[in-house]
C-alpha cells in the first residue's frame, strides 16, 4: 500500500521536526498513535461484523438445506418407506424365521444332487481343457476357503 522505507520516514521525521517543533513534536505523535489504534479498532470491529454477518448467511443456508432434508424424511416417513430401524428389525426376524424354518424341515438335498445341479457350469470348466466330464453319481468337492489364523 504504502512504501515507506527508511529514507522516507528520515524525511518525514525532519519535516515534523521543523513545521511542528521540538516540543510540540510529542503530544503530537501521542495523538496520532492514538488517533491509529482508534482506527485500528474500527477496522477490526468492521471485519468481525462482515465475518459475523458471513456465518449467520452460511448457517441460514445450512439450515434451509437441513429444512429441506427434514422435510424430505418426513414425507419419506409419512408413506411409510422410510424406517431403517424397522427395515433392519424385519430382515432379521426373517433370517432368524429362516433358519429356524430351515432346521425344523427335512435335511438338505444330498451332496451329490448339488453337485449336479453345478455339473453343467463344471462340465463346461472341464471341456474346456479337453478332459471328460466327471459321472454325475460321483460328488465333486470343493476346496475351502483358508482363512487367516488369528
Amino acid at each position: 500500500m504504502f512504501e515507506l522505507d527508511w529514507g522516507k520516514l528520515v524525511v518525514i521525521g525532519i519535516v515534523a521536526l521543523i513545521v511542528i517543533g521540538p516540543k510540540e513534536l510529542p503530544a503530537v505523535l501521542r495523538m496520532v498513535g492514538q488517533w491509529m489504534g482508534k482506527m485500528r479498532r474500527m477496522a477490526a470491529e468492521f471485519q468481525g461484523q462482515f465475518q459475523e454477518a458471513m456465518r449467520e448467511a452460511e448457517m441460514a443456508e445450512l439450515k434451509g438445506h437441513i429444512d429441506s432434508i427434514n422435510q424430505a424424511a418426513s414425507e419419506l416417513n409419512q408413506f411409510g418407506t422410510f424406517d431403517p430401524i424397522e427395515t433392519a428389525r424385519k430382515e432379521m426376524e426373517a433370517a432368524v424365521d429362516g433358519k429356524a424354518a430351515s432346521s425344523d424341515r427335512a435335511p438338505a438335498e444330498p451332496a451329490s444332487s448339488a453337485c449336479a445341479a453345478m455339473a453343467p457350469t463344471e462340465t463346461a470348466a472341464v471341456s474346456s481343457t479337453g478332459a471328460s466330464a466327471p459321472p454325475a453319481d460321483v460328488p465333486v468337492v470343493l476346496p475351502e476357503p483358508i482363512l487367516p489364523v488369528p
